[in-house]
């Protein structure tokens, strides 16, 4: 990645910086108001104040789930994963009320669809090859990276075009497998080497974690993206209402 360029007097408002690399960045005498910062933040200073343990602080408070799923304790692992799945059912039931919702898409963010799209990935890749070892191609709806060799492969079928209840069918398989398998864990089987599979396939970077790390990065995204959803299904209502 090429280094970062140094504005001076620039009239950056409205700038949009999506997808990019911050790191070390120097914002000094500017004018911030009315910003959003979202992405992953640590380390960050804000006129002489380390606020990134505020904010990590205020988040665990609004959604207690994130301390379990950074728990050791198996026990707390299967309970995250249950709120998580219950807070997905519960999104899935607002969607159904407003039929097309699940298309819509606000600030070049994805749909609902394509969001549950990339968990259904995100279930094959992180939980079924990271955590099991499994060989098996992924379901073809899923939506993985953007980058080559990974956004069309393994099993990947871009060209689909899933309805909703068929990749709620889907994810709520995946939801019940993962339980299931979290039923039997130990601390000590969380706590072993990822069995990540030889061979070029998404994710290049998992050898060499442990089964409990792949296992945190499934439930983060499923928290994740579920925070991103329901805000842009917020935004869409909006827009109806106005």
């Amino acid at each position: 990645m090429r280094s970062m360029t140094r504005y001076v007097d620039e009239d950056l408002h409205g700038a949009e910086f999506r997808e990019c690399d911050l790191t070390g960045a120097r914002l000094i005498g500017v004018v911030l108001q009315d910003a959003v910062i979202d992405g992953l933040v640590t380390n960050l200073v804000v006129n002489g104040v380390e606020v990134s343990a505020y904010v990590e602080a205020e988040l665990d408070r609004r959604h207690p789930v994130r301390v379990l799923i950074r728990s050791e304790d198996p026990a707390d692992l299967r309970e995250a994963a249950r709120r998580l799945h219950a807070g997905w059912a519960a999104t899935f039931e607002r969607i159904r009320r407003t039929p097309g919702i699940e298309r819509r898409s606000v600030n070049d963010e994805w749909s609902a669809v394509q969001t549950l799209r990339h968990l259904v990935f995100v279930h094959d890749s992180w939980f079924r090859r990271c955590c099991l070892g499994s060989t098996e191609l992924f379901t073809p709806m899923g939506i993985g990276p953007t980058v080559e060799p990974y956004r069309e492969a393994h099993g990947l079928d871009l060209s689909l075009d899933p309805a909703l209840d068929e990749i709620v069918g889907v994810r709520a398989a995946q939801a019940a497998e993962l339980e299931a398998w979290l039923d039997e864990a130990t601390a000590a089987q969380l706590a072993a080497v990822a069995p990540v599979p030889d061979g070029d396939v998404w994710p290049p970077y998992a050898r060499g974690r442990s089964v409990r790390q792949c296992l945190r990065t499934v439930l983060n995204e499923t928290f994740e993206h579920h925070g991103f959803c329901v805000r842009d299904l917020d935004l869409v209502e909006a827009q109806n209402a106005g």
